[in-house]
């Protein structure tokens, strides 16, 4: 079945390039000339207005390639870093390279590197699970990244035991579990914000509520979210079990589990290394990428080593090799989080400075919108005292009206669901007790929900 599938993928991606406007590495980016951003300073939980757009801005194809120009801004608001990161999300006026016909690499995996190593779908960058820091065994200290001194060989050089961004720089993510390095905002995992995981790892959300791309819902299969340097899609925590999109929705698994392990002298394949730190409070289990090892799983609902698998998804109903953002049963980000440690396919994507071939621009149709159903919305609390929030399970491709009535048909307060956003609040301490209306619309349909407030 595997062999089929890939088959099918790579003749439909090749197609794909030539009627270019079916390729979902196209029509799938955020497009936005309009909203610009919002971030949080530490101590504040009013956001403070920026003046540099969100999302992406245009997008350009030609026979081979797809050019999403952005600003590296979400539309949810970014910040505070509480880790000390003197750096805020600023304009990196970017333009995203992909292949619109990515093949399998059947020599040696290309391994993820630091920095940039994929984009999202409204123009944020995706990181690995690095965050530049590893250990040095002639100090017994750690090396690299801001604050320590270098590592042996550089910041280039593989060491033995490099540490893991995710449980090591927790206290510096934003509510969207994202941060900025020297201003380039990235994610090195599901982008979904901290207070909607069901066991809730960071309180940054209490302060400084945000959201971010998508939220989590085990009943649908995830959208599509971004897409890595091997022109390959990636998607959300959850798919079709089978690879031939049957057998129901289930939580893509990742193929890594941590090492029963005390001492850290040998590697994921027991080869003797350098010595790291002992596994302790300090240097706990998973603190380095090297405490994990992939171990296969026949069940088609576990990842590859790249984590990843060839199956059929909404947008490829033929079949594509795709990357998920792995969680754990309590929607945490787990090993290796999104696309690594290595690649599936051959890299040939990239940031670059300019368009240097002719292409045709792309006209979004994401103003083409889907009736609103009632259960796409969650509403709570229900009734509310202080604050009143909605959250929608699906992608929202365009900004959508809500609107709070009162009981006597009234509007006392509006808000928007904005592109790329998933969460819309309303601060209700002023507001009387009594039942209210919340009305949103798309512009192609109208969903009402009764809600009280009761202080």
């Amino acid at each position: 079945m595997k062999k089929i599938l890939k088959s099918i993928a790579f003749s439909t991606l090749f197609l794909a390039g030539v009627n270019a406007q079916t390729n979902p590495a196209i029509f799938s980016w955020l497009q936005n000339n309009i909203i610009t951003g919002s971030h949080y300073l530490q101590g504040n939980s009013t956001p403070i207005a920026d003046a540099v757009l969100v999302n992406v801005q245009t997008v350009q194809y030609s026979t081979n390639w797809v050019y999403a120009s952005t600003k590296g801004i979400p539309s949810y608001v970014t910040g505070p870093f509480l880790d000390g990161n003197p750096s805020f999300a600023s304009d990196q006026n970017a333009i995203y390279k992909i292949s619109l016909n990515p093949v399998q690499n059947t020599g040696t995996a290309a391994a993820t590197t630091p920095g940039n190593i994929g984009v999202f779908i409204n123009g944020v960058s995706l990181f690995d699970y690095r965050d530049g820091v590893a250990w040095n065994p002639n100090t017994n200290a750690l090396c690299g990244g801001p604050g320590n001194p270098p590592c042996p060989g550089g910041p280039q050089a593989n060491q033995d035991w490099n540490r893991d961004a995710i449980p090591a720089e927790k206290a510096g993510f934003d509510c969207a579990k994202g941060h900025p390095a020297m201003g380039n905002y990235h994610h090195h995992q599901n982008p979904s914000a901290f207070n909607l995981d069901l066991a809730v790892i960071s309180n940054i959300c209490d302060l400084y509520l945000a959201d971010g791309l998508y939220v989590i819902d085990s009943t649908v299969h995830s959208p599509l979210i971004g897409f890595a340097y091997d022109g390959f899609p990636i998607y959300g925590a959850y798919g079709y079990k089978n690879l031939n999109g049957t057998g129901g929705i289930t939580r893509m698994k990742s193929g890594y589990s941590q090492r029963n392990i005390t001492v850290r002298n040998t590697s994921p394949t027991g080869a003797s290394v350098s010595s790291g730190p002992n596994v302790s409070t300090t240097y706990p289990i998973g603190y380095f990428r090297e405490d994990n090892e992939f171990i296969a799983n026949a069940s088609p609902d576990y990842l590859d080593v790249h984590n990843g698998r060839v199956c059929v998804t909404p947008e490829y109903p033929n079949g594509t090799y795709a990357y998920f953002a792995t969680v754990d049963e309590d929607w945490n980000s787990t090993y290796p989080y999104v696309v690594g440690p290595t690649f599936y396919g051959t890299v040939t994507g990239s940031k670059v400075t300019s368009v240097s071939e002719p292409t045709t621009t792309y006209a979004s149709t994401a103003g083409i919108v889907e009736v609103l159903k009632e259960n796409d919305f969650t509403v709570y609390p229900n009734p509310a005292s202080d604050l009143l929030m909605i959250q929608i399970k699906t992608k929202v491709e365009e900004n959508m009206l809500v609107k709070l009535h009162d009981i006597k048909g009234k509007m006392v307060a509006e808000k928007q669901f904005l592109q790329g956003s998933t969460i819309v609040f309303f601060e209700t301490e002023v507001l009387y007790d009594g039942i209210y209306i919340l009305e949103i619309n798309n512009g192609k349909s109208t969903v009402r929900k009764q809600v009280a407030i009761q202080h």
